[in-house]
């Protein structure tokens, strides 16, 4: 991590927890609502938030509830995502999953929690911004619901032992369960600046590849990356028979198509110059990762 991203994510969970410690959640929730958004992770999605709030010449307090909201969704959905009905893991971030520590009905709660309340809180900061920051929370839903994420979360399931599916739908699946929350996050704190509508359609189309890319990186890594490192259960999308990169293209042939996606992620940034260089820099981390 660099310093602008240490920043950033300083900034992102001292507002969450701030958030988080609202007396008026009942304490049980609350505790369990903490719990998973205290657990850490790469805070990726808020930090593109603030990237592209500061690329488009905005103020990143003004973003601040967006970014945070954006990180609450993501939350959500790591909690329903290891429910024994959905993947079934045990560990999250390196702890125990929400459900193993609070039981299953509390664990569905608290993804209930966070979802509503990340809307709560983006919708009481609009009041006192300008008219794009309702679009930035539109773009948000958008990428969340069933146009994105949670329609890509059902097609995941729906192409499990599917030896049919191919291409087309592994791309359905992660534009939608990765890309689309990316790519909304991106798309908002570019709303909270002064952007152009070119600025707009190129931060889409780097969202849109960069979200390929991070999917393709995490399937490599569900593979050959470790497990104490990752603080998440490795090889289950092989027993799941999940459809994948790795499954569908094979290991070398995944690699070099997230070379590819990297090379067309930062020239998409072309338009941004210089402003867009810690977004390049997400992409070499990308590359690079090992969580």
């Amino acid at each position: 991590m660099n310093d602008r991203t240490n920043r950033y994510i300083s900034l992102v969970e001292d507002a969450l927890m701030e958030y988080l410690r609202d007396a008026r959640i009942p304490q049980k929730l609350r505790e369990a609502m903490q719990y998973s958004a205290k657990a850490g992770g790469k805070r990726l999605r808020p930090c593109l938030t603030l990237a592209a709030c500061e690329m488009a010449g905005g103020n990143v307090e003004n973003a601040l509830p967006l970014a945070c909201g954006i990180e609450m969704i993501h939350t959500y959905s790591l909690i329903h995502d290891d429910l024994p009905c959905m993947d079934d893991d045990d560990m999250r971030r390196g702890m125990p999953s929400n459900h193993k520590v609070f039981g299953e009905a509390l664990a569905v709660l608290a993804g209930d929690g966070l979802l509503t309340y990340a809307f709560q809180i983006m919708l009481r900061a609009a009041k006192t911004q300008n008219k794009n920051y309702i679009n930035a929370i539109s773009a948000i839903a958008n990428g969340a619901g069933v146009w994105g994420m949670v329609a890509g979360q059902v097609d995941d399931m729906a192409y499990e032992h599917d030896e049919n599916a191919g291409e087309k739908e592994l791309l359905d699946i992660h534009s939608r369960k990765t890309g689309a929350l990316i790519t909304a996050a991106l798309i908002a704190g570019l709303y909270t600046g002064y952007p152009s509508q070119d600025e707009i359609n190129a931060i889409v189309e780097f969202g849109e590849i960069y979200g390929v890319l991070f999917q393709i990186t995490d399937d490599i890594l569900d593979v050959e990356g470790d497990a104490s490192i990752l603080g998440k259960t490795t090889g289950k999308d092989s027993k799941s028979d999940k459809l994948t990169y790795p499954k569908l293209y094979g290991m070398s042939q995944s690699r070099r198509m997230a070379v590819e996606a990297a090379l067309k992620a930062k020239k998409a940034l072309s338009i941004f110059g210089e402003r867009a260089n810690y977004l390049s820099y997400i992409v070499d981390y990308t590359i690079a990762r090992k969580i």
